[in-house]
């Protein structure tokens, strides 16, 4: 990828901002967006907490990069937003790739953390993930874009959602996911592809839950597995959702989310 004086080689992260509270930033997955994973979710945790929601390089209104992603070049932009917007401890909220990240920064910033979620996360991906992913940037550059809406619910929905669906309910989900792909999209891809953050798994030492997506055919309860065991002391809460818990389960996921913020923030 090359650079241009309107490439930015890193470009400044937009960001969503709302709330008033104890700081909580949130961190999204690949392909996806702040709004778009979680939107459900918004208007409740800001009643709480100061949320902060930065976009990647290619989500929402933030360019594309002019470089290749790194994790650790993301990650502390993600805590610089979070600078930006007077938070000096936070916890971080990531969603699958989002998870990856909220560990990273973790690791690298350990004063500012004060609890992690993850919810359909991965240390590293599996073979099997691998494979999807190439899968999935296929699908989702694809100009039929009817092909990559039903793609996408097909490998990001789990089976019990699908098969319960009312057929209205699909077409407006359908219709939906029908958009222009995200622009980030392959750069996003391409970093999950080489992310790994088992290694910063042990030094873990803030409240951790760790949500597995029980139906989740991308980011496997087998990737929630190794973070919970990775992780010392992390919780283990179960959600019966495929890889879109904001579309398949968000009040459960809120839920799950917020008993563990309360708790993780209760004195000792």
């Amino acid at each position: 990828m090359s650079t241009s004086p309107t490439t930015p080689a890193f470009p400044p992260l937009d960001r969503l901002v709302r709330g008033r509270g104890p700081g909580l930033l949130l961190a999204h997955g690949a392909t996806g967006g702040i709004r778009e994973n979680y939107g459900p979710l918004l208007d409740a945790l800001a009643e709480h907490h100061r949320v902060v929601g930065p976009d990647y390089p290619g989500s929402g209104r933030t360019p594309r990069a002019g470089e290749p992603l790194r994790l650790d070049r993301l990650a502390d932009a993600l805590v610089a937003a979070a600078d930006a917007e007077g938070l000096g401890t936070f916890a971080v909220l990531g969603y699958s790739l989002g998870g990856a990240l909220a560990v990273r920064i973790a690791a690298r910033h350990p004063e500012r953390v004060t609890a992690l979620v993850l919810t359909a996360s991965f240390a590293t991906p599996s073979p099997r993930m691998l494979l999807l992913l190439d899968e999935m940037i296929d699908h989702l550059t694809s100009p039929d874009r009817a092909a990559a809406a039903r793609w996408s619910l097909l490998a990001g929905a789990g089976a019990p959602f699908l098969d319960g669906l009312p057929k209205e309910r699909l077409g407006e989900l359908l219709a939906a996911f029908t958009g222009p792909a995200n622009p980030g999209l392959a750069d996003q891809a391409d970093l999950v592809r080489r992310t790994d953050v088992a290694a910063d798994l042990p030094g873990i030492r803030v409240p951790t839950l760790v949500i597995s997506t029980l139906h989740d055919h991308l980011a496997t309860p087998h990737h929630h597995r190794q973070l919970a065991e990775g992780i010392p002391g992390a919780e283990w809460a179960e959600l019966p959702s495929g890889h879109l818990p904001f579309i398949e389960a968000p009040a459960e996921w809120l839920e799950l989310i917020t008993k563990f913020l309360d708790r993780a923030s209760a004195p000792a």
